[in-house]
Protein backbone atom coordinates (compact mmCIF):
# COMPACT_ATOMS: atom_id res chain seq x y z
CA UNK A 1 0.00 0.00 0.00
CA UNK A 2 1.19 3.54 -0.78
CA UNK A 3 0.79 6.71 1.22
CA UNK A 4 -2.15 8.99 0.40
CA UNK A 5 -1.37 12.12 -1.61
CA UNK A 6 -2.33 15.55 -0.36
CA UNK A 7 -2.50 14.87 3.38
CA UNK A 8 -1.14 17.37 5.90
CA UNK A 9 -0.86 14.84 8.73
CA UNK A 10 1.70 12.08 9.21
CA UNK A 11 1.61 8.66 7.53
CA UNK A 12 3.48 5.47 8.40
CA UNK A 13 4.01 2.42 6.22
CA UNK A 14 5.12 -0.90 7.78
CA UNK A 15 8.74 -0.22 6.78
CA UNK A 16 8.78 3.16 8.56
CA UNK A 17 11.06 3.27 11.64
CA UNK A 18 8.24 4.78 13.72
CA UNK A 19 5.63 2.24 12.60
CA UNK A 20 5.97 -0.12 15.61
CA UNK A 21 5.44 2.78 18.02
CA UNK A 22 2.18 3.89 16.40
CA UNK A 23 1.03 0.35 15.66
CA UNK A 24 1.01 -0.54 19.37
CA UNK A 25 -2.35 -1.05 21.05
CA UNK A 26 -3.37 -2.52 24.39
CA UNK A 27 -3.99 -5.92 22.81
CA UNK A 28 -0.83 -6.29 20.73
CA UNK A 29 0.98 -8.36 23.37
CA UNK A 30 -1.60 -11.11 22.88
CA UNK A 31 -3.40 -10.62 19.56
CA UNK A 32 -0.91 -8.98 17.17
CA UNK A 33 -1.10 -11.74 14.57
CA UNK A 34 -4.16 -13.67 15.76
CA UNK A 35 -6.46 -10.77 14.91
CA UNK A 36 -4.07 -9.19 12.39
CA UNK A 37 -3.22 -5.89 14.05
CA UNK A 38 -0.73 -4.85 11.35
CA UNK A 39 -2.39 -2.11 9.28
CA UNK A 40 -1.04 -1.49 5.80
CA UNK A 41 -0.97 2.25 6.46
CA UNK A 42 -1.28 4.33 9.63
CA UNK A 43 -2.59 7.86 9.13
CA UNK A 44 -2.56 10.57 11.79
CA UNK A 45 -4.78 13.22 10.20
CA UNK A 46 -4.11 16.85 10.96
CA UNK A 47 -7.68 18.00 10.38
CA UNK A 48 -11.09 17.11 8.98
CA UNK A 49 -9.89 17.65 5.41
CA UNK A 50 -7.34 14.88 5.89
CA UNK A 51 -10.05 12.59 7.24
CA UNK A 52 -12.26 13.22 4.23
CA UNK A 53 -9.37 12.45 1.87
CA UNK A 54 -8.65 9.19 3.68
CA UNK A 55 -12.32 8.18 3.36
CA UNK A 56 -12.35 9.04 -0.34
CA UNK A 57 -9.13 7.07 -0.91
CA UNK A 58 -10.46 4.06 0.98
CA UNK A 59 -13.67 4.01 -1.07
CA UNK A 60 -11.82 4.42 -4.36
CA UNK A 61 -9.33 1.63 -3.63
CA UNK A 62 -11.58 -0.81 -1.78
CA UNK A 63 -9.83 -0.34 1.56
CA UNK A 64 -11.43 -0.35 5.00
CA UNK A 65 -10.68 2.07 7.83
CA UNK A 66 -10.10 1.15 11.46
CA UNK A 67 -10.49 4.11 13.83
CA UNK A 68 -8.53 4.41 17.04
CA UNK A 69 -8.09 6.99 19.73
CA UNK A 70 -6.71 5.22 22.81
CA UNK A 71 -6.54 1.73 21.31
CA UNK A 72 -7.56 0.16 24.62
CA UNK A 73 -9.91 -2.52 23.29
CA UNK A 74 -9.31 -5.94 24.89
CA UNK A 75 -8.84 -7.79 21.61
CA UNK A 76 -7.70 -4.97 19.33
CA UNK A 77 -10.85 -4.26 17.30
CA UNK A 78 -9.63 -0.69 16.77
CA UNK A 79 -6.85 -2.07 14.56
CA UNK A 80 -6.84 -3.90 11.23
CA UNK A 81 -4.70 -5.91 8.79
CA UNK A 82 -2.27 -5.14 5.94
CA UNK A 83 -5.00 -4.51 3.34
CA UNK A 84 -6.55 -1.69 5.35
CA UNK A 85 -5.88 1.70 6.92
CA UNK A 86 -5.53 2.72 10.57
CA UNK A 87 -6.95 6.21 11.22
CA UNK A 88 -5.27 7.42 14.41
CA UNK A 89 -7.12 10.40 15.94
CA UNK A 90 -5.15 10.74 19.19
CA UNK A 91 -3.72 14.16 18.37
CA UNK A 92 -6.01 15.43 15.60
CA UNK A 93 -8.35 17.67 17.60
CA UNK A 94 -6.49 19.24 20.49
CA UNK A 95 -6.92 22.97 19.88
CA UNK A 96 -8.58 25.14 22.57
CA UNK A 97 -11.90 24.99 20.71
CA UNK A 98 -11.82 21.19 20.91
CA UNK A 99 -12.46 21.16 24.67
CA UNK A 100 -14.85 23.87 25.89
CA UNK A 101 -16.98 24.20 29.05
CA UNK A 102 -20.08 26.40 29.12
CA UNK A 103 -23.36 26.85 30.97
CA UNK A 104 -26.77 27.41 29.44
CA UNK A 105 -30.29 27.52 30.89
CA UNK A 106 -29.04 26.46 34.30
CA UNK A 107 -27.18 23.40 32.96
CA UNK A 108 -23.50 22.70 32.32
CA UNK A 109 -22.07 21.30 29.11
CA UNK A 110 -18.75 20.35 27.56
CA UNK A 111 -18.00 20.18 23.86
CA UNK A 112 -15.13 17.72 23.59
CA UNK A 113 -13.22 16.11 20.77
CA UNK A 114 -12.35 12.42 20.67
CA UNK A 115 -8.63 13.29 20.91
CA UNK A 116 -8.55 13.60 24.70
CA UNK A 117 -7.77 10.88 27.20
CA UNK A 118 -10.06 10.22 30.14
CA UNK A 119 -7.30 11.53 32.41
CA UNK A 120 -6.94 14.82 30.52
CA UNK A 121 -10.71 15.20 30.22
CA UNK A 122 -11.13 14.65 33.95
CA UNK A 123 -8.48 17.25 34.74
CA UNK A 124 -10.31 19.73 32.52
CA UNK A 125 -13.60 19.07 34.32
CA UNK A 126 -11.84 19.54 37.66
CA UNK A 127 -10.67 23.00 36.60
CA UNK A 128 -14.34 23.89 36.14
CA UNK A 129 -15.50 22.09 39.32
CA UNK A 130 -17.68 19.75 37.31
CA UNK A 131 -17.95 15.99 36.84
CA UNK A 132 -19.62 13.23 34.84
CA UNK A 133 -19.48 9.41 35.23
CA UNK A 134 -16.61 7.77 33.33
CA UNK A 135 -14.22 4.85 33.50
CA UNK A 136 -11.03 4.47 35.51
CA UNK A 137 -8.35 3.94 32.86
CA UNK A 138 -6.42 7.17 32.32
CA UNK A 139 -5.17 6.35 28.81
CA UNK A 140 -8.55 5.36 27.40
CA UNK A 141 -9.53 8.14 24.99
CA UNK A 142 -12.99 9.63 24.63
CA UNK A 143 -13.49 8.38 21.07
CA UNK A 144 -14.01 4.75 22.02
CA UNK A 145 -15.15 5.40 25.58
CA UNK A 146 -18.13 7.50 24.49
CA UNK A 147 -19.37 4.76 22.17
CA UNK A 148 -18.92 1.81 24.51
CA UNK A 149 -22.22 0.09 25.04
CA UNK A 150 -21.49 -0.33 28.74
CA UNK A 151 -20.67 2.35 31.26
CA UNK A 152 -22.51 5.56 31.96
CA UNK A 153 -20.61 8.26 30.07
CA UNK A 154 -22.58 7.69 26.87
CA UNK A 155 -25.82 8.39 28.73
CA UNK A 156 -24.88 12.06 28.99
CA UNK A 157 -24.16 12.68 25.30
CA UNK A 158 -26.55 15.15 23.66
CA UNK A 159 -24.96 15.81 20.24
CA UNK A 160 -22.60 13.81 17.98
CA UNK A 161 -20.45 15.45 15.30
CA UNK A 162 -19.35 12.97 12.64
CA UNK A 163 -17.89 12.61 9.16
CA UNK A 164 -19.86 9.96 7.26
CA UNK A 165 -18.93 7.44 4.57
CA UNK A 166 -19.36 10.09 1.86
CA UNK A 167 -17.08 12.58 3.60
CA UNK A 168 -19.93 14.78 4.78
CA UNK A 169 -19.83 16.56 8.13
CA UNK A 170 -23.04 15.86 10.05
CA UNK A 171 -24.51 16.75 13.42
CA UNK A 172 -26.65 14.03 14.98
CA UNK A 173 -29.05 14.22 17.91
CA UNK A 174 -31.62 11.81 19.21
CA UNK A 175 -34.37 14.00 17.77
CA UNK A 176 -32.82 14.74 14.40
CA UNK A 177 -31.72 11.17 13.53
CA UNK A 178 -32.93 8.83 16.23
CA UNK A 179 -31.86 5.54 14.60
CA UNK A 180 -28.33 6.71 13.87
CA UNK A 181 -27.97 8.26 17.33
CA UNK A 182 -29.16 4.97 18.83
CA UNK A 183 -26.62 3.00 16.80
CA UNK A 184 -23.67 5.27 17.58
CA UNK A 185 -24.16 4.83 21.33
CA UNK A 186 -25.20 1.17 21.28
CA UNK A 187 -23.47 -0.45 18.34
CA UNK A 188 -19.87 -1.43 17.67
CA UNK A 189 -17.62 1.67 17.98
CA UNK A 190 -15.92 3.07 14.89
CA UNK A 191 -18.12 1.27 12.37
CA UNK A 192 -20.61 4.01 11.48
CA UNK A 193 -18.32 6.85 10.43
CA UNK A 194 -15.69 9.06 12.05
CA UNK A 195 -16.74 10.66 15.32
CA UNK A 196 -14.89 13.95 15.86
CA UNK A 197 -16.70 15.80 18.68
CA UNK A 198 -19.56 15.44 21.13
CA UNK A 199 -21.63 17.72 23.30
CA UNK A 200 -22.30 16.24 26.72
CA UNK A 201 -24.11 17.42 29.80
CA UNK A 202 -21.95 17.53 32.94
CA UNK A 203 -22.70 18.30 36.57
CA UNK A 204 -21.46 20.93 39.03
CA UNK A 205 -19.80 20.13 42.33
CA UNK A 206 -21.79 22.91 43.96
CA UNK A 207 -25.07 21.07 43.27
CA UNK A 208 -23.87 17.97 45.15
CA UNK A 209 -22.16 19.27 48.28
CA UNK A 210 -21.34 16.66 50.92
CA UNK A 211 -19.73 13.98 48.74
CA UNK A 212 -17.31 11.58 50.46
CA UNK A 213 -14.88 9.15 48.90
CA UNK A 214 -12.46 6.54 50.17
CA UNK A 215 -9.55 4.70 48.62
CA UNK A 216 -8.27 1.98 50.94
CA UNK A 217 -5.60 -0.67 50.44
CA UNK A 218 -5.40 -4.00 52.28
CA UNK A 219 -2.64 -6.56 52.23
CA UNK A 220 -4.03 -9.47 50.30
CA UNK A 221 -5.34 -12.52 52.14
CA UNK A 222 -8.12 -14.81 51.01
CA UNK A 223 -9.91 -14.11 54.31
CA UNK A 224 -9.86 -10.33 53.85
CA UNK A 225 -10.98 -10.66 50.22
CA UNK A 226 -13.86 -12.89 51.33
CA UNK A 227 -14.93 -10.28 53.90
CA UNK A 228 -14.98 -7.27 51.56
CA UNK A 229 -16.49 -9.14 48.60
CA UNK A 230 -19.13 -10.53 50.94
CA UNK A 231 -20.13 -7.00 51.86
CA UNK A 232 -20.13 -5.93 48.21
CA UNK A 233 -22.45 -8.87 47.42
CA UNK A 234 -24.78 -7.82 50.24
CA UNK A 235 -24.94 -4.30 48.84
CA UNK A 236 -25.52 -5.58 45.30
CA UNK A 237 -28.30 -7.97 46.34
CA UNK A 238 -30.16 -5.38 48.44
CA UNK A 239 -32.96 -3.79 46.38
CA UNK A 240 -33.32 -1.11 49.06
CA UNK A 241 -29.69 -0.04 49.17
CA UNK A 242 -29.52 3.67 48.28
CA UNK A 243 -28.07 4.58 44.90
CA UNK A 244 -26.01 7.36 46.53
CA UNK A 245 -23.18 4.87 47.08
CA UNK A 246 -20.65 3.42 44.67
CA UNK A 247 -18.33 0.53 45.47
CA UNK A 248 -15.55 -1.16 43.51
CA UNK A 249 -13.11 -3.77 44.83
CA UNK A 250 -9.94 -4.73 43.00
CA UNK A 251 -7.13 -7.27 43.42
CA UNK A 252 -3.63 -7.03 41.97
CA UNK A 253 -1.21 -9.84 42.62
CA UNK A 254 1.93 -7.71 42.27
CA UNK A 255 2.87 -4.13 43.21
CA UNK A 256 4.00 -3.62 39.60
CA UNK A 257 0.40 -2.93 38.64
CA UNK A 258 -0.42 -0.55 41.49
CA UNK A 259 -0.62 3.14 40.63
CA UNK A 260 2.05 5.64 41.68
CA UNK A 261 -0.11 7.22 44.40
CA UNK A 262 0.21 4.15 46.60
CA UNK A 263 3.93 3.96 45.95
CA UNK A 264 4.40 7.60 47.01
CA UNK A 265 2.31 7.06 50.13
CA UNK A 266 4.32 4.02 51.17
CA UNK A 267 7.65 5.78 50.61
CA UNK A 268 6.51 8.58 52.93
CA UNK A 269 4.83 6.48 55.62
CA UNK A 270 6.90 3.26 55.53
CA UNK A 271 10.36 3.96 54.06
CA UNK A 272 11.72 0.95 55.90
CA UNK A 273 10.14 -1.48 53.42
CA UNK A 274 12.13 -0.12 50.46
CA UNK A 275 15.45 -1.80 49.77
CA UNK A 276 18.66 -0.29 48.40
CA UNK A 277 17.40 -0.97 44.88
CA UNK A 278 14.35 1.22 45.54
CA UNK A 279 11.84 -1.60 45.22
CA UNK A 280 9.36 -2.31 48.02
CA UNK A 281 9.36 -5.51 50.04
CA UNK A 282 5.66 -5.34 50.85
CA UNK A 283 3.35 -8.31 50.19
CA UNK A 284 3.05 -9.27 46.55
CA UNK A 285 -0.73 -8.89 46.37
CA UNK A 286 -3.08 -6.04 47.27
CA UNK A 287 -6.80 -5.51 47.71
CA UNK A 288 -7.89 -2.02 46.66
CA UNK A 289 -11.23 -0.53 47.58
CA UNK A 290 -12.83 2.49 45.95
CA UNK A 291 -15.99 3.69 47.68
CA UNK A 292 -17.89 6.94 47.43
CA UNK A 293 -21.10 8.64 48.46
CA UNK A 294 -22.86 11.54 46.77
CA UNK A 295 -25.97 13.31 48.14
CA UNK A 296 -28.83 13.86 45.72
CA UNK A 297 -30.65 16.32 48.00
CA UNK A 298 -29.63 18.60 50.91
CA UNK A 299 -31.29 16.17 53.32
CA UNK A 300 -29.22 13.14 52.26
CA UNK A 301 -26.63 12.04 54.82
CA UNK A 302 -24.04 9.24 54.50
CA UNK A 303 -23.98 6.11 56.64
CA UNK A 304 -20.35 6.14 57.80
CA UNK A 305 -20.54 2.44 58.72
CA UNK A 306 -20.50 1.76 54.97
CA UNK A 307 -16.94 3.09 54.81
CA UNK A 308 -15.76 1.78 58.17
CA UNK A 309 -16.66 -1.82 57.31
CA UNK A 310 -14.56 -1.58 54.17
CA UNK A 311 -11.46 0.05 55.57
CA UNK A 312 -11.17 -1.88 58.84
CA UNK A 313 -7.70 -3.43 59.02
CA UNK A 314 -6.30 -1.62 55.95
CA UNK A 315 -2.76 -0.22 55.91
CA UNK A 316 -3.63 2.79 53.79
CA UNK A 317 -6.77 4.93 53.49
CA UNK A 318 -7.44 8.58 52.84
CA UNK A 319 -9.31 10.65 55.48
CA UNK A 320 -13.11 10.40 55.35
CA UNK A 321 -13.99 14.01 54.68
CA UNK A 322 -16.16 15.97 52.30
CA UNK A 323 -14.55 16.15 48.87
CA UNK A 324 -15.93 17.66 45.64
CA UNK A 325 -17.12 15.04 43.17
CA UNK A 326 -14.72 16.34 40.51
CA UNK A 327 -11.84 15.48 42.84
CA UNK A 328 -13.27 12.07 43.72
CA UNK A 329 -13.57 11.03 40.08
CA UNK A 330 -9.92 12.03 39.62
CA UNK A 331 -8.89 9.83 42.56
CA UNK A 332 -10.51 6.80 40.94
CA UNK A 333 -8.44 7.02 37.77
CA UNK A 334 -5.65 4.46 37.35
CA UNK A 335 -2.39 6.14 36.41
CA UNK A 336 -0.86 3.21 34.52
CA UNK A 337 -1.49 2.55 30.84
CA UNK A 338 -1.68 -1.19 31.49
CA UNK A 339 -1.83 -3.39 34.54
CA UNK A 340 1.23 -5.45 33.49
CA UNK A 341 3.43 -5.43 30.43
CA UNK A 342 2.65 -9.07 29.68
CA UNK A 343 0.39 -11.20 27.46
CA UNK A 344 -3.03 -11.78 28.97
CA UNK A 345 -6.16 -13.86 29.15
CA UNK A 346 -8.92 -11.40 29.99
CA UNK A 347 -12.55 -11.72 30.98
CA UNK A 348 -15.29 -9.28 31.94
CA UNK A 349 -18.71 -10.63 32.92
CA UNK A 350 -21.94 -8.95 33.99
CA UNK A 351 -24.98 -10.30 35.79
CA UNK A 352 -28.46 -9.40 36.91
CA UNK A 353 -28.30 -11.79 39.85
CA UNK A 354 -29.56 -10.69 43.28
CA UNK A 355 -28.43 -13.83 45.15
CA UNK A 356 -24.64 -13.47 45.06
CA UNK A 357 -24.37 -13.05 48.84
CA UNK A 358 -26.11 -16.38 49.47
CA UNK A 359 -25.47 -18.71 46.51
CA UNK A 360 -21.78 -19.42 47.14
CA UNK A 361 -20.39 -16.93 44.61
CA UNK A 362 -18.20 -15.15 47.18
CA UNK A 363 -16.37 -18.34 48.16
CA UNK A 364 -16.12 -19.36 44.52
CA UNK A 365 -14.56 -16.12 43.25
CA UNK A 366 -12.19 -15.86 46.21
CA UNK A 367 -11.02 -19.42 45.47
CA UNK A 368 -10.48 -18.66 41.79
CA UNK A 369 -8.48 -15.48 42.50
CA UNK A 370 -6.49 -17.08 45.31
CA UNK A 371 -5.39 -19.92 43.05
CA UNK A 372 -3.31 -17.42 41.07
CA UNK A 373 -2.57 -14.74 43.67
CA UNK A 374 -1.07 -17.03 46.30
CA UNK A 375 1.51 -18.38 43.85
CA UNK A 376 2.42 -15.16 42.07
CA UNK A 377 4.98 -14.34 40.76
CA UNK A 378 6.67 -17.73 41.04
CA UNK A 379 3.87 -19.30 38.97
CA UNK A 380 4.50 -16.86 36.11
CA UNK A 381 0.95 -15.47 36.39
CA UNK A 382 -0.49 -12.28 37.84
CA UNK A 383 -4.17 -11.74 38.55
CA UNK A 384 -5.92 -8.40 38.04
CA UNK A 385 -9.54 -8.43 39.18
CA UNK A 386 -12.16 -5.74 39.61
CA UNK A 387 -15.70 -6.19 40.88
CA UNK A 388 -18.27 -3.38 40.99
CA UNK A 389 -21.91 -3.25 42.01
CA UNK A 390 -24.15 -1.28 39.66
CA UNK A 391 -27.57 -1.17 41.28
CA UNK A 392 -29.35 0.60 44.13
CA UNK A 393 -32.98 1.01 45.08
CA UNK A 394 -33.72 3.08 41.98
CA UNK A 395 -31.71 0.98 39.51
CA UNK A 396 -28.84 3.44 39.22
CA UNK A 397 -27.42 1.80 36.10
CA UNK A 398 -30.79 2.01 34.37
CA UNK A 399 -31.86 5.47 35.48
CA UNK A 400 -28.35 6.97 35.88
CA UNK A 401 -27.46 10.12 37.80
CA UNK A 402 -30.03 12.21 35.98
CA UNK A 403 -32.82 10.02 34.50
CA UNK A 404 -32.63 10.41 30.74
CA UNK A 405 -34.16 8.91 27.61
CA UNK A 406 -30.66 8.94 26.11
CA UNK A 407 -29.78 5.86 28.17
CA UNK A 408 -31.78 3.59 25.84
CA UNK A 409 -29.10 2.31 23.43
CA UNK A 410 -26.73 0.55 25.86
CA UNK A 411 -27.23 -3.14 26.48
CA UNK A 412 -27.67 -5.04 29.74
CA UNK A 413 -29.37 -2.15 31.53
CA UNK A 414 -30.55 -4.58 34.21
CA UNK A 415 -26.98 -5.27 35.34
CA UNK A 416 -26.46 -5.56 39.10
CA UNK A 417 -22.74 -6.35 39.13
CA UNK A 418 -19.78 -6.41 36.74
CA UNK A 419 -16.70 -8.59 37.27
CA UNK A 420 -13.37 -8.36 35.47
CA UNK A 421 -10.99 -11.21 36.25
CA UNK A 422 -7.78 -11.18 34.19
CA UNK A 423 -4.68 -13.35 34.06
CA UNK A 424 -1.46 -11.69 32.88
CA UNK A 425 1.21 -14.27 32.28
CA UNK A 426 4.66 -15.07 30.96
CA UNK A 427 4.50 -16.21 27.31
CA UNK A 428 5.22 -19.82 28.22
CA UNK A 429 2.30 -19.85 30.69
CA UNK A 430 -0.38 -19.05 28.11
CA UNK A 431 -1.97 -22.53 28.16
CA UNK A 432 -2.25 -22.44 31.94
CA UNK A 433 -3.78 -18.96 31.92
CA UNK A 434 -6.34 -19.90 29.27
CA UNK A 435 -7.21 -23.10 31.15
CA UNK A 436 -7.80 -21.07 34.32
CA UNK A 437 -10.11 -18.68 32.45
CA UNK A 438 -11.93 -21.60 30.81
CA UNK A 439 -12.86 -22.89 34.26
CA UNK A 440 -14.10 -19.41 35.16
CA UNK A 441 -16.27 -19.38 32.02
CA UNK A 442 -17.67 -22.83 32.63
CA UNK A 443 -18.47 -22.41 36.31
CA UNK A 444 -19.61 -18.79 36.40
CA UNK A 445 -21.86 -18.62 33.31
CA UNK A 446 -24.81 -20.57 31.96
CA UNK A 447 -28.04 -22.09 33.35
CA UNK A 448 -26.16 -23.34 36.42
CA UNK A 449 -23.63 -20.48 36.51
CA UNK A 450 -22.77 -19.22 39.95
CA UNK A 451 -22.37 -15.62 38.73
CA UNK A 452 -24.81 -15.31 35.83
CA UNK A 453 -27.27 -17.62 34.13
CA UNK A 454 -26.61 -15.84 30.83
CA UNK A 455 -23.37 -15.21 28.96
CA UNK A 456 -23.32 -11.38 28.99
CA UNK A 457 -20.24 -9.81 27.41
CA UNK A 458 -19.26 -6.19 26.91
CA UNK A 459 -18.01 -4.67 23.66
CA UNK A 460 -14.89 -3.17 25.22
CA UNK A 461 -14.16 -6.28 27.29
CA UNK A 462 -14.36 -8.84 24.50
CA UNK A 463 -13.22 -12.44 24.80
CA UNK A 464 -13.72 -15.61 22.81
CA UNK A 465 -14.89 -15.31 19.21
CA UNK A 466 -13.76 -12.23 17.27
CA UNK A 467 -16.72 -12.64 14.91
CA UNK A 468 -19.34 -10.43 16.57
CA UNK A 469 -22.18 -11.66 14.39
CA UNK A 470 -21.65 -15.26 15.47
CA UNK A 471 -21.95 -14.33 19.15
CA UNK A 472 -24.28 -11.33 18.92
CA UNK A 473 -26.54 -12.78 21.65
CA UNK A 474 -23.74 -12.41 24.22
CA UNK A 475 -23.54 -8.64 23.58
CA UNK A 476 -27.18 -7.68 22.96
CA UNK A 477 -30.35 -8.59 24.86
CA UNK A 478 -32.45 -9.68 21.89
CA UNK A 479 -32.46 -10.15 18.15
CA UNK A 480 -34.76 -7.17 17.63
CA UNK A 481 -32.18 -4.75 19.03
CA UNK A 482 -29.35 -6.40 17.10
CA UNK A 483 -31.23 -6.22 13.79
CA UNK A 484 -32.06 -2.58 14.47
CA UNK A 485 -28.31 -1.95 14.70
CA UNK A 486 -27.72 -4.04 11.56
CA UNK A 487 -30.06 -1.76 9.60
CA UNK A 488 -28.32 1.35 10.91
CA UNK A 489 -24.93 -0.13 9.96
CA UNK A 490 -26.08 -0.79 6.38
CA UNK A 491 -27.24 2.76 5.93
CA UNK A 492 -24.16 4.30 7.55
CA UNK A 493 -21.55 2.00 5.95
CA UNK A 494 -23.00 0.70 2.65
CA UNK A 495 -19.58 0.13 1.02
CA UNK A 496 -17.84 -1.49 4.01
CA UNK A 497 -15.52 1.49 4.41
CA UNK A 498 -15.79 1.22 8.20
CA UNK A 499 -15.72 -2.58 8.37
CA UNK A 500 -12.00 -3.28 9.02
CA UNK A 501 -12.42 -6.62 10.79
CA UNK A 502 -15.04 -9.11 11.96
CA UNK A 503 -15.74 -7.50 15.32
CA UNK A 504 -18.56 -5.34 13.97
CA UNK A 505 -22.32 -5.48 14.02
CA UNK A 506 -23.16 -7.15 10.72
CA UNK A 507 -24.71 -4.96 8.04
CA UNK A 508 -28.24 -5.92 7.07
CA UNK A 509 -28.66 -7.22 3.52
CA UNK A 510 -30.00 -4.78 0.92
CA UNK A 511 -33.02 -7.04 0.33
CA UNK A 512 -33.89 -6.83 4.01
CA UNK A 513 -33.68 -3.06 3.97
CA UNK A 514 -35.88 -2.74 0.89
CA UNK A 515 -38.52 -4.93 2.51
CA UNK A 516 -38.91 -2.60 5.48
Amino acid sequence: MATIAGLTGRQFLPNSPEYPLWQWQYATSTFLTAHDMRPGLIVQPANKTDIKRVIAYAKAHGRAIAIRTGGHHYTGASSTGPANIQLDLRSTFQAPEDLVYFEKDGKSFVRASVSHSVGAFNEFLGEHHAFVPHGQCRQVFLGGHLQRAFGLLGDHIRVLEIIDCDGRERTITRRSESELFFAWLGGSPGNLGVLTHVLMEVYRDSDYNGAIGMRAVHRYTAEKLRTVLGYLAEVSDDDNFPRNYDLCIGVLSSPEGIDDGIDVYMREEHPEIFGEDGFPSWPRSMIMIYAQYVPFSPNDKPDMDFFERLRKGCFMANPLEETPMSELTAQWIFQNRREFDLPFAKRTYSTRSTTLATNGWVDWVVGRIDEIARGSPENGQWVSAQVQCLEGNTLSYVKVLVPSPFAEPSQWRDTTMAMTIDNFHKPEKRAEAEAWEAINDRESLGPDGIFSQHDRRLLWGTWGSFDLDSVWHTYYEDRRKYERLMRARSRADPHGTFTPNSFCVKRAEVSVLSAL
